[in-house]
């Protein structure tokens, strides 16, 4: 599970953390297609890999 990085506000989404929609050990692909950042609410495909 990799650690991905918005690239607007720079928030990483931690799949061992998950957020407030996804309990630890999410994996960001198997998050919903319209999940959103929980900062700036950019749209799932603005995150990049780090």
């Amino acid at each position: 599970m990799q650690k991905m990085k918005c690239s607007i506000c720079g928030h990483v989404y931690d799949p061992a953390v998950g957020d407030k929609d996804a309990p630890a050990g999410t994996d960001f692909q198997d998050l919903p297609q319209d999940w959103v950042c929980p900062i700036c609410l950019a749209a799932k495909n603005l995150f990049r890999p780090i």
